[in-house]
Parts: C-alpha cells; structure tokens; sequence
C-alpha cells in the first residue's frame, strides 16, 4: 500500500518510527508535503533519509500571504530536487480566513506554472471553495496532471473525472457522517483513485482515537476496497500501480 499524502513534520513520534510502523503495517511509498519555506526542508531531508519517502512541496493556501516572486524562485530551486514528485499542496480554501481571496489565487496560478514547467503532478487542497477551484483548473491546467488531495466533493465527482484529474482519499471517507463521499469513491475507476492519511489529520474510523499517521492509510484503504467490492489485494494493487504512474517512483 501507499500513502499518497501525509505531513511527516507534522506528525508524532519521529520520522524514523513512523516510517517504521508504515513499514510494519505493508506501506511501501509515501509522499510526505512540505506546506511552506519551515517545513520544504524538513519534506526534503525525509525524502533524503528514507528509501520510501519521496516529497511534494508548495505553499498551502492558507500560508499563501506573501508568495511573492523570492518564494517562488525558492520553491523552483527546491522542487528540482530528484525526490520532489509533486507541486503543492496549493488551491484555494475560503473556510479559513487567514488568507485573502486574492493571495491564494495568485499562489495558485503561479503553483499550476510550476507543476507545468517542471512537468511534476500538482497537489490540490480546496475546501468550501469548489466552484473557483475547479474553474482555475479547468481555466489554467490543461495539460497538467491534477491529484484533488483529500477528496471531499463527491456531487462533483463526474466533473473531476472527466477533466482526466486523480482521485484520492483520506481517512474522512469511513466517517458515518460522509456517506455520500464513500459512494463517490465505490465510482471511480480503478486507474484513477489514489489513497492517503492527511496525517497527523483525519484518522480513519477504526483507529479515530488515535493521532494520525502513514501506518493508519491501511484502515482507510480497506474502507475502500469493501465499498468499492474488490479485494484488499485488488485494490492495493490498482493503487500502487496509479501512483507509480504519478509520481513515477
């Protein structure tokens, strides 16, 4: 199985148990997100100690105040690095009003720039913002290759797809509350969904109590393959295969 997107800086205890618990729990890749210039070093230096950890690296749109043309040029520089598979997480989020409007859409452009430039998949965060998000993709990333991280609009599912975007699922897919997202994910073919933990974020249901980490993305991964009615085996298969053909590791 693999993570296709967790924030290792952010999670406890260290890297290396962590990783080691992933490890133990059958998880062989995993993509941990630098969210911003403290934290891109920190995405890299995993990246850097551990055979399996590869990194995306982008300011988040809720810290996209100030990404001028300086922070750009450090994120191009940074984002060369050989295990630097993805650009973001970047998008827009209007539930939080830490940032304007404005900032994050410039962030965005410039984040969609970079994914073609660099020819590397861009990492999409939008949260109670759909409609100008997938505007801006459909608007400014033709020809890029869009993963909308943390999926969570399921009535907008079919207009995802048909743009040729990735699915991927967090742990926020098993909540009883999210009926409508599991159906959403029983929907998507097997060569267009992807699987993550968002850790130290949205813990699956069956380990809810806990604090979120790589290990736990087995729990949303059965979630997935039960609603979708495949195997475990099946499922982690497609998975593996997709993200191999993303992020190319």
């Amino acid at each position: 199985m693999i993570d296709s997107h967790t924030h290792l800086s952010s999670c406890a205890p260290d890297d290396a148990q962590l990783v080691g618990a992933a490890r133990e729990a059958g998880v062989t890749r995993i993509l941990t997100v630098g969210m911003d210039e403290a934290t891109w070093p920190q995405a890299i230096a995993a990246a850097e100690t551990f055979d399996e950890v590869f990194c995306a690296l982008g300011r988040h749109p809720n810290m996209a105040e100030g990404f001028d043309d300086a922070a750009l040029e450090t994120l191009r520089g940074l984002a060369a690095h050989p295990k630097c598979r993805a650009i973001g997480e970047t998008g827009l989020d209007y539930f939080r009003e830490t940032t304007t409007a404005a900032a994050q859409a410039h962030a965005f452009h410039a984040h969609i720039e970079l994914a073609r430039e660099t020819g590397k998949p861009l990492v999409i965060h939008t949260r109670a913002a759909d409609d100008d998000t997938i505007a801006t993709l459909r608007e400014r990333a033709d020809g890029v290759t869009v993963i909308m991280h943390c999926f969570s609009m399921p009535d907008r599912l079919d207009e995802c797809l048909e743009q040729g975007w990735w699915i991927s699922f967090a742990g926020n897919v098993t909540y009883k509350a999210n009926l409508e997202l599991a159906h959403a994910a029983a929907r998507v073919p097997a060569e267009r969904i992807l699987v993550e933990t968002d850790a130290p974020y949205l813990t699956a249901q069956a380990v809810r109590k806990e604090r979120n980490q790589p290990a736990f993305v087995v729990h949303t991964a059965r979630f997935l393959a039960e609603a979708r009615g495949e195997t475990y085996e099946e499922f982690e298969a497609a998975v593996e295969r997709n993200a191999a053909t993303v992020f190319g590791w």
